[in-house]
């Protein structure tokens, strides 16, 4: 029989390590249940330890208990690493590193040149050239990531992490930041139809994956300081427009919200009609603010920091 192995050590909330009790851990207990003879008692489903048995812990009336430990796992294992802060870089999948833009453009013009009254072919050629035009946001999202890791993890009392949603793109971009400047990083993935795996850049420690959007969400803005928008789709709209809503409805303290790219974000948003057609007040239209670089974006998040009462 396999020898299980041995339990990690149980912890608060603070990651220091819960004192001593005569009573076994669930560990141990889980242990010896699995060095139990085979019979066909202890063979049966209904005779496992209830939180050692996954089919039971899968079943859809167990919902609310997985949601809560989704959310205390990311919890406490951020707790038992030391992570107090991060700063959240949210932006699009689809900006590669300069040089992969590159190329998938040379291999969509090329394809547009062998078929020249293809319209299908003609469109991807023009998407490449404006995701080519894009990558200059994956460096600036690199370089972000390198000097908030440089700056605020150099003091070993210091304990702010970047944190993405540890796919590719923008979020490899300031994981990677991060790597460069010999730190860590935080990554939230989250379990989708299609295939999801975390970038190479994330620090493993803290590479999480999430079955609920709610929960991984949650988690974004629960240490956040700042928050950095880089241009993208669905999925950063959706986090940039939770983010003001709960701060314009005092659901979380006002931070500083980013966005890189005045132009696209412009194009792609009409604040002013907004206010305009009276669905917001004009007030809110500073709940964010326009960046264009790392290094811009860093004074601001490091005034705001500075100017924050003790």
């Amino acid at each position: 029989m396999k020898k299980p192995n041995k339990p990690p050590a149980a912890r608060g909330r603070g990651g220091k390590a819960l004192p001593r009790t005569p009573f076994p851990s669930a560990g141990e207990d889980a242990g010896a249940a699995e060095r139990l003879p085979a019979t066909p008692q202890t063979r049966s489903g209904s005779h496992r330890l209830a939180y050692a048995d996954g089919d039971f812990l899968l079943r859809d009336e167990l919902r609310s208990l997985r949601l809560q430990l989704e959310f205390e796992k990311a919890d406490l294992i951020q707790r038992d690493h030391g992570v107090e802060s991060t700063v959240v870089v949210f932006g699009s999948t689809r900006v590669p590193e300069p040089r992969a833009a590159a190329a998938a453009l040379e291999q969509a013009e090329k394809a547009a040149a062998a078929a020249p009254a293809d319209a299908p072919l003609a469109r991807e050629a023009a998407i490449a050239r404006r995701i080519l035009e894009k990558c200059r946001y994956y460096e600036e999202a690199r370089e972000l990531a390198r000097l908030i890791t440089a700056t605020a993890q150099a003091d070993a009392e210091e304990t702010t992490l970047v944190v993405t949603g540890g796919g590719p793109g923008i979020m490899e971009a300031a994981n990677r930041g991060a790597a460069d400047a010999g730190g860590k990083s935080i990554g939230l993935n989250i379990v989708l139809p299609r295939e999801q795996r975390p970038n190479a850049y994330v620090t493993p420690e803290l590479s999480f994956q999430f079955n609920y959007f709610a929960l991984r969400k949650m988690h974004f803005l629960l240490r956040a300081r700042a928050v950095v928008m880089f241009p993208g789709g669905f999925g950063t709209l959706d986090e940039f427009f939770e983010t003001l809503t709960l701060m314009q409805t005092g659901k979380i303290k006002p931070l500083p919200v980013l966005l890189f790219g005045k132009t696209y974000w412009r194009r792609i948003i009409d604040f002013e009609a907004l206010v305009e057609e009276g669905t917001i007040d004009p007030g809110d239209l500073k709940l964010f603010r326009f960046v264009e670089t790392a290094a811009e974006a860093w004074e601001i998040i490091q005034a705001t920091a500075s100017a924050d009462p003790p």
